[in-house]
């Protein structure tokens, strides 16, 4: 039984081995400016030795199910045949049945899936029905499966050796947004690095140490475990995982005043698993950074009193109207007809848009839904990572939600899809809102729905069932709705608009977006609480981010307006803006009187200054005063004038800048850029951005 285990110490002893010189390398790399005494290393080599054989043990457990499933007696009758009519079965599901699973996620996920499917069930049916080839087959199936095993190590050693080389630690949260952003690191790799030598480099040591591991074990399949030796090896392998499970964080915890010292003895991958789990990017560590004290002396100027809590007084009587936020997934300005759109995608918000208040200049300050709900909810700009809403201390936040139910108001937040997705019910529900999404819906309530949720008109006619509820309680009600139509793979119900929903189109998920919204306006205006509601639209972010800087204006601009019949007189409102300031500027124009500690402005006060905060999850950007300061991980800067292309449009309506990179940065911008991120980063570790 040992010698079938030969693989996992082939395999082990190669990563330990590549593991142990990739730390001899960071030791004496010159961007590690810390030296070590004998005993230093040798805590530093034993202590990674250690954590490299358990997180190899965790690695290497997608082999122990490949072999646990080898077995000659599953192609016997009547079990062969079975199993090959289950795949094949699978096989027609996914690559002939419309609408199954797989398309509704839309992109290349269908072909992945065609691929995996089409190729377990060859490879079955040629074991199945070649008996003679069955051992050919096992062993080329063995040696791709050795092969990408070696290819992940050696890939690995490879990245986290550059990644080291560009940031001098191990993986963190950029690593995660080098995930995001492929297209984007891709590039950067091809302009940075020799890709075909270093490519061929790793494919050639790839090939032999496989062919090596291969020659030495591939007797091992001649003869397969039984039933019995199968669970044993089993039953060793789950203790050894949960020992694993147990060491490494007790590893982690042993701690040295010497920060490279604490990455180097650390492994990549679990540093890499919490970057993902935990969401977040030390600002501390990475960006650059004042005296605490005149970072938030300086981002708090902007307000009166310059305090991060303020009483917000209106010499006017409060006005309890109700409140709907409807915040539409994905919609870039440049959908619009305002914005030089000829395609005639949004009839309905173009014409809503001459008779609102809309914010012309207006920029979200990211690129993914969360980070827009975060803008709207919580008002701050945004940090370093991921959106709050991801992350574990997101609960009992100051949010505009808790303003309205300060007033008696009912607070939900509704969304067509499951609101588990991107963490949303856990963020919503623990800062006091009720949800309703798809898990309210009954059968005969969804005339459509795909993998996102139910369709966005599905959506209107159930925020009206819950609006007249809420009417009928005698409270005043804020909704906040968020939209899932205008998302790949762009499928809605037929014969609403005149692009089909089979052509699965950006344009044509944005008009029927506009469409449903249009319906639910149609059907609000019939209901009593109508004249009495405040209607505020506005994208979450755009329909794509990438540009030919880090931060592409273009890229940020959305669309945003307040509606009321009969109390917001028809306007413009012209100065560049943040989506973090809508909020407070319905409230004022509400005239409500609360505490608060939103870090966005009414527009319409004396001291608003015109800014906006736009970010990815590690370049931070501030526009301000027709400059774009960036500044990013190890601690970068970067600034870029500002300069508005020519077009036919009116100024407030063209989207494209020239962003002119300056050669002597404006020290006042570059250190509002900094007080404002690193001084939210602060608050929030902080909990001072707590309710």
């Amino acid at each position: 039984m040992l010698s079938k285990l030969k693989p996992f110490f082939y395999l082990g002893i190669f990563y330990i081995i590549l593991s142990l010189i990739l730390r001899i390398i960071f030791i004496f790399h010159p961007i590690t400016t810390a030296s070590f005494g004998i005993l230093e290393s040798l805590k530093i080599l034993s202590v990674g030795l250690l954590t490299d054989i358990f997180v190899f043990i965790l690695a290497s457990s997608f082999l122990a199910v490949y072999f646990l499933f080898l077995s000659n007696s599953k192609y016997k009758k009547p079990y062969g045949y079975l199993i090959f009519g289950v795949l094949v079965l699978a096989f027609i599901y996914t690559a002939f049945v419309p609408g199954n699973i797989f398309k509704q996620y839309g992109g290349s996920f269908p072909e992945v899936a065609i691929a995996f499917v089409g190729l377990k069930t060859l490879l079955f049916g040629l074991m199945l029905f070649l008996p003679n080839q069955r051992i050919r087959i096992r062993n080329i199936l063995y040696f791709i499966t050795l092969f990408l095993y070696v290819l992940l190590i050696i890939f690995n050693a490879v990245s986290e050796y550059f990644f080291w080389n560009e940031f001098g630690v191990r993986y963190n949260f950029i690593a995660v947004d080098y995930l995001i952003y492929t297209n984007e690191v891709i590039g950067n790799i091809m302009e940075s690095y020799p890709v075909v030598p270093l490519f061929s480099a790793i494919l050639a040591l790839t090939l032999f140490v496989t062919w090596f591991i291969f020659k030495n074990t591939k007797n091992e399949l001649l003869t397969l475990l039984n039933f019995k030796q199968k669970l044993i090896l089993l039953g060793s392998f789950l203790l050894l995982c949960g020992l694993s499970l147990f060491a490494i964080p007790q590893f982690d915890k042993i701690k040295s005043d010497n920060t490279f010292a604490q990455e180097i003895q650390a492994n990549g991958l679990p540093k890499f698993y919490h970057a993902f789990t935990h969401n977040e990017l030390d600002y501390f560590q990475f960006y650059p950074t004042l005296n605490q004290k005149i970072a938030e002396e300086n981002f708090l100027k902007q307000f009166q009193p310059p305090t991060l809590q303020r009483e917000i007084v209106s010499e006017n009587p409060e006005l309890k109207k109700n409140v709907v936020l409807i915040s539409i997934e994905s919609l870039s300005a440049d959908f619009m007809e305002h914005y030089g759109n000829t395609q005639k995608i949004t009839p309905f918000l173009d014409s809503l848009a001459t008779k609102s208040l809309m914010f012309t200049n207006l920029y979200a300050t990211g690129n993914r839904t969360v980070r827009g709900l975060e803008a709207l909810t919580l008002c701050i700009p945004p940090t370093a990572g991921e959106s709050i809403i991801k992350r574990e201390n997101n609960k009992n936040k100051f949010t505009t939600g808790s303003v309205f139910k300060s007033k008696g108001y009912d607070v939900k937040f509704l969304y067509g899809g499951y609101s588990y997705f991107d963490n949303m019910e856990d963020f919503y529900k623990g800062n006091g809102y009720d949800i309703i999404d798809r898990n309210n819906f009954k059968t005969e309530e969804i005339s459509f729905a795909n993998v996102w949720g139910v369709a966005d008109e599905d959506m209107a006619k159930k925020a009206i069932q819950v609006m007249n509820q809420e009417a009928k309680s005698g409270k005043p009600f804020f909704n906040h709705w968020m939209t899932v139509s205008n998302h790949r793979p762009f499928t809605y119900p037929e014969g609403r608009i005149d692009i089909p929903g089979t052509a699965k189109s950006r344009e044509g998920g944005v008009k029927y977006t506009d469409y449903s919204i249009k319906k639910f306006f149609e059907l609000a205006k019939k209901q009593d609480w109508y004249k009495n509601t405040v209607f505020v639209i506005v994208a979450d972010h755009c329909a794509s981010s990438a540009g030919k800087t880090e931060l592409p204006m273009d890229k940020y601009r959305i669309p945003a307006m307040i509606f009321s019949e009969g109390f917001i007189q028809p306007q413009q409102f012209n100065p560049t803006m943040s989506q973090i300031d809508v909020m407070p500027t319905l409230l004022g124009l509400l005239n409500f009187n609360y505490k608060t500690k939103f870090l966005g402005q009414d527009v319409f006060k004396e001291n608003f200054q015109p800014k906006a905060y736009i970010a990815t999850y590690q370049d931070l950007g501030l526009i301000k005063d027709n400059y774009l300061t960036i500044i990013s991980p190890t601690k970068k800067v970067k600034q870029y004038s500002l300069k508005l292309q020519n077009s036919q449009l009116q100024d407030n309506f063209k989207l494209y800048y020239d962003e002119i990179p300056v050669q002597k940065s404006v020290q006042n911008l570059v250190d509002d850029c900094v007080s404002a991120y690193q001084s939210v980063s602060y608050w929030l570790k902080e909990n001072k951005l707590n309710k």
